[in-house]
């Protein structure tokens, strides 16, 4: 993998994949209104059980990231719908092809698929199919929720046909090995009979099923399974699905003490109509030792979840040591350069639960950790993404200061000398937002003369970068702005030189653009007045 996806939470380990994508040509707003109503489905009660069922979509995918899809089943593609547009009979063979051309691209992970086709009326509309719908518009599709709904219980029955598959499976010494792609090279030759090897196949496929349970809504059956794929890989020494059983461990324990979820208010999920009424007050210090009891787990999993068991099988992790795995499992996959992509998203994942927590230092930590992972070679568009997450993150637990450094950082690469096309309104919007992490204010009402708060140097430096990326978008009127502001805030500050400097570049300036009161309002709506010098 080569992409990380910033929005990782812990929560979504339980969650399955479903991508929905376009066949053909669709207009770019009819898609995203049908995508808008298609995720809303984001989880399902399971017909016949006390179980949920939870989706993530993308609509865009990378087929590279679903070889990962052993390592963890959350990153496998196990769900397609596409939508389409067809306007009469003769084009329905060729949509029908390109359908099917988009299913292989994930045909090794599908569980099942869908096609809604809009526009398309006729004999070919009228035909009853459970793999196509026909709707003759993007206005009159009533029923797309209920179509989803039923997708995903058959996702589901799928998914559990799975799990029981490899819960209950007795092939004994004949367990495959679960591998990541760079990894299937190193295996070549390997004596299958050893012990060794035999001990790392099954500590592989305790953590998969594991994972298949946690999606299955089986939280206290996949605690058991990743406490004993834990024991069996340490081991052997198996560091990196060592790191990854943690990791799953971390975030089955997460979803019982978290059910809102750790995402934030805009991704917070429901909580689970399974938990107990308690369970927010079982994260206290001491709450657990790890007793793995075989015994806990159903044999048959369809009808009962027994999460509410999880205070009696003291398989659950406690907040504290939620963190402490964390930091295991960051450590092993820290040793394999290719897993750079995991190990960034486990920091991320483990930042959003320690700011649930607040313990913000503790937090800070794990994201300079993540300041230092080499991704290699990235696009600028993937730096400006990386640092302005960084920046989010550091937002989220208070470290405003440095979420301004940050986002200041993403400024700059939009208009770093590699990009043929700078941005210079987008590097200006960033700015604007990082003058309250700088104790900076353009609004006059907020200054009060003789007090000063903020580090007057980092302040002017900052406003000298307005005024620049100002000039660049084309607007001295604006430059003059910023420049007069500094004037009046930062005079006490500046050298003989600078105010020389200063003044030359307003006189520069206001050369350029016709002397006016008006008032300009800027891109977060803050209206900047004129300003009288004297």
């Amino acid at each position: 993998m080569s992409v990380p996806d910033y929005m990782q939470c812990a929560e979504d380990h339980q969650t399955v994949l479903v991508v929905v994508q376009p066949v053909g040509i669709v207009p770019e707003d009819q898609f995203f209104k049908i995508y808008k109503r298609i995720s809303s489905v984001s989880q399902v009660n399971i017909r016949d059980s006390q179980r949920l069922l939870y989706i993530r979509y993308r609509h865009h995918y990378l087929p590279e990231n679903n070889e990962w899809g052993d390592f963890q089943t959350h990153r496998k593609v196990v769900g397609l719908i596409s939508i389409t547009t067809c306007g009469s009979t003769k084009e329905w063979p060729q949509t029908a092809e390109r359908f099917h051309g988009q299913k292989e691209v994930y045909s090794s992970t599908l569980y099942d698929s869908r096609l809604l086709v809009f526009g398309l009326q006729g004999d070919i509309a009228e035909q009853q199919r459970t793999d196509v719908a026909f709707y003759p518009s993007f206005e009159d599709c009533p029923d797309v929720e209920k179509r989803v709904d039923d997708f995903v219980e058959s996702i589901f029955i799928v998914l559990e046909s799975k799990r029981l598959d490899r819960a209950t499976d007795k092939s004994g010494d004949k367990t495959p090995l679960l591998c990541v792609p760079f990894e299937k090279k190193d295996f070549v030759g390997l004596d299958t009979d050893s012990r060794h090897y035999k001990k790392r196949c099954q500590g592989r496929m305790r953590k998969h099923v594991g994972d298949l349970c946690l999606q299955a809504g089986m939280l206290q059956d996949a605690l058991v399974h990743y406490h004993m794929s834990v024991e069996l890989l340490r081991g052997v020494n198996d560091f990196l699905w060592l790191g990854a059983a943690l990791e799953g461990l971390c975030s089955a324990s997460v979803i019982f003490h978290y059910p809102g979820g750790t995402a934030g208010k805009k991704a917070g999920r429901k909580p689970s109509v399974s938990q107990p009424a308690d369970s927010g007050k079982r994260h206290r210090p001491g709450a657990q030792e790890v007793l793995i009891d075989p015994g806990a787990l159903t044999a048959n999993g369809i009808s009962a979840d027994t999460s509410t068991e999880i205070g009696r099988a003291k398989n659950c992790l406690s907040a504290e040591d939620i963190i402490e795995k964390y930091k295991e499992a960051i450590s092993y996959y820290g040793k394999y350069k290719n897993a750079g992509v995991i190990e960034l998203e486990a920091c991320v994942k483990a930042v959003r639960v320690l700011a649930i927590q607040k313990r913000a230092r503790e937090a800070s930590e794990f994201l300079q950790n993540a300041v230092y992972i080499n991704l290699g070679q990235l696009s600028e568009e993937e730096k400006i993404q990386r640092y302005s997450i960084l920046s989010e993150l550091y937002e989220l637990i208070g470290f405003h200061r440095k979420s301004a450094f940050f986002k200041r950082v993403a400024a700059m690469q939009c208009v770093a000398p590699t990009i043929p096309e700078p941005g210079w309104r987008a590097c200006y919007k960033l700015l604007l937002e990082t003058l309250p992490g700088y104790s900076l204010s353009l609004d006059p009402k907020d200054f009060s003369k003789g007090t000063h708060c903020g580090w007057a140097a980092v302040q002017m430096r900052l406003l000298h970068e307005l005024v620049y990326a100002s000039r660049r978008m084309g607007n001295p009127g604006l430059s003059v702005r910023h420049l007069s502001f500094l004037l009046q805030t930062m005079l006490d500050f500046l050298s003989d030189q600078e105010k020389k400097e200063v003044t030359q570049s307003l006189e520069n300036y206001t050369s350029k653009c016709p002397g006016g009161m008006e008032v300009i309002t800027l891109p977060d709506g803050l209206k900047l007045p004129p300003r009288a010098l004297h």
